[in-house]
């Protein structure tokens, strides 16, 4: 369609003689399209698209997508003008009725200055969130077992304070993959953001900036990364000007089945200014997370970047596993070389590491980083509390730390926590759940939630005797409690066979 065309004004009156199903145009952010072809193949259904048949659906459109998504899932022939404003009477721009439903029960969130450690940021959220974006965040694999051990294998390694040494002064920036951070904490890959707040993932990398820690961008984001990029880059001009550096944003990379969308992707990354790849390899296929299971999902919502579509199915309504259905599940350490030809120059970040074995092969294969977790808990239940993995990469093969960065996350919720896997080697941890729980408040949550971290890892460096982090070391800790939990090594110390070839006759 030619510039003229497109751009031609459209009155409300014509824009309301297309109101029917094969006869529909709507605008979208003032613009007219024409959605006739596209009505009945949209995944959550025709009905919420006939509601706004000839009419402004513009409010119900940002609710759900982002709205960058309409240009790319609507061929250019689908835009007939812009709308008219002079043509605009108070009757059409008044919304339609939507159909009835029970009052949604809402408590108010308790003031943000009210809020004083993470677990009052947790409380406030279960208590506000919508019944949904609760389930999902909140939910884990089966029976939550890896979820609560996170937790508690913190709580069971215990500090040795060092006295009478001069704390007054404390550091605590970092660097990860050679750029400064004001703090060993960065945004772990999180999805979906827009159900906890309408900027979802821009409003997060706003926050981070502000108090200069990084993000990492998901696949599954709930806006495509040049508008999360966008975001990122106007919060750091107007917090710190333009003569600064822009604190790193990562992106954490699902490979799609179809690998020319990944590909497509990582070439968005590299325009982008993304300063590395997180490359998930704990899940092949999405865990069983049956708290999110039980709660319908709301079936107009999308990920942009991934195109995967809300729905849901006889086993339920998760949106983890009914949205990752594009991964690849044949990923293997061969498409290491594939990642790094689509990504030249990128430092790659294995996310997903558990073992010693596995820490050793990330080594062998160059890899600039690994990153120790288990998906909070919501992949393979049972599987090790993550501190735990540190300890083994420490007993096991602790030549590593020379030779990559190491990240953790899992059930880290104090400053004392931040210090405790420091201490066993890790340059920075992430934090997922907790940076959603204070999305809710924004980024001026986001801003308090890091501060009240830091303001306790201060706190306990400077009860331990240190005052930067190159100070930490593992004699500032006592494991003994859990010790006996860390392998040895790749065999069990005394099953020890091993699989053989199956009979031709099974």
């Amino acid at each position: 369609m030619g510039v003229g065309q497109a751009e031609r004004l459209v009155s409300v009156d014509e824009i309301s003689c297309h109101s029917s199903l094969d006869d529909l145009w709507l605008v979208v952010d003032g613009v007219v399209y024409d959605f006739s072809k596209f009505v009945r193949q949209h995944p959550g259904g025709a009905d919420i698209i006939l509601q706004y048949a000839g009419r402004d659906a513009t409010a119900a459109y940002t609710e759900v997508h982002s709205l960058s998504l309409i240009k790319t899932e609507l061929s250019a022939s689908s835009r007939i003008g812009v709308l008219d404003q002079a043509t605009v009477t108070q009757k059409w721009a008044k919304p339609p009725p939507r159909a009835t439903a029970p009052p949604k029960q809402t408590v108010a969130k308790p003031p943000l200055g009210s809020l004083i450690n993470a677990r009052d940021f947790e409380l406030a959220a279960e208590t506000s969130f919508s019944p949904k974006a609760w389930a999902f965040v909140s939910s884990a694999a089966t029976d939550c077992l890896t979820k609560e051990r996170n937790g508690a294998a913190y709580n069971d390694t215990v500090l040795r304070p060092r006295v009478l040494r001069d704390v007054r002064n404390v550091d605590i920036s970092t660097t990860m993959l050679g750029h400064r951070v004001k703090a060993p904490i960065f945004c772990a890959p999180t999805s979906m953001g827009r159900i906890f707040h309408p900027e979802g993932e821009r409003e997060l990398g706003r926050g981070c900036q502000r108090m200069g820690i990084p993000q990492c961008v998901s696949t599954s984001c709930s806006y495509p990364l040049p508008e999360v990029m966008d975001a990122v880059e106007e919060e750091h001009k107007a917090v710190s000007g333009s003569g600064s550096s822009l604190i790193p944003v990562f992106f954490q990379l699902y490979v799609d089945k179809d690998r020319r969308k990944s590909e497509r992707l990582l070439q968005m990354v590299r325009e982008r200014g993304v300063k590395a790849v997180f490359l998930t390899i704990d899940a092949p296929v999405i865990g069983k997370r049956e708290a999110d299971e039980r709660v319908r999902s709301d079936e107009s919502l999308t990920a942009p970047m991934s195109g995967a579509q809300a729905k849901n199915d006889k086993k339920g309504g998760a949106l983890g596993r009914l949205m990752g259905s594009f991964i690849d599940a044949s990923l293997t350490w061969e498409d290491i070389s594939w990642l790094r030809k689509h990504a030249p120059g990128l430092p790659i970040v294995l996310k997903g590491v558990q073992t010693a074995m596995d820490a050793v092969k990330a080594m062998e294969v160059g890899v600039d980083a690994i990153y120790i977790t288990n998906h909070g808990g919501r992949s393979l239940d049972t599987a090790p509390a993550t501190i735990l993995v540190l300890l083994e990469l420490q007993k096991c093969c602790p030549q590593i730390f020379d030779k990559m960065e190491v990240y953790i996350d899992g059930g880290i919720t104090r400053g004392t926590d931040i210090f405790k896997a420091l201490c066993l080697g890790a340059r920075a941890v992430g934090i997922g759940r907790g940076m959603l729980f204070a999305l809710n408040y924004g980024k001026e949550g986001i801003e308090q939630f890091i501060n009240i971290l830091t303001d306790e890892l201060v706190t306990t460096m400077q009860m331990c005797g240190i005052t930067s982090l190159d100070q930490v070391h593992p004699g500032l800790l006592h494991t003994g409690a859990v010790d006996h939990l860390i392998p040895g090594g790749e065999e069990h110390p005394y099953a020890k066979w091993r699989p053989k070839s199956r009979s031709s006759r099974l």
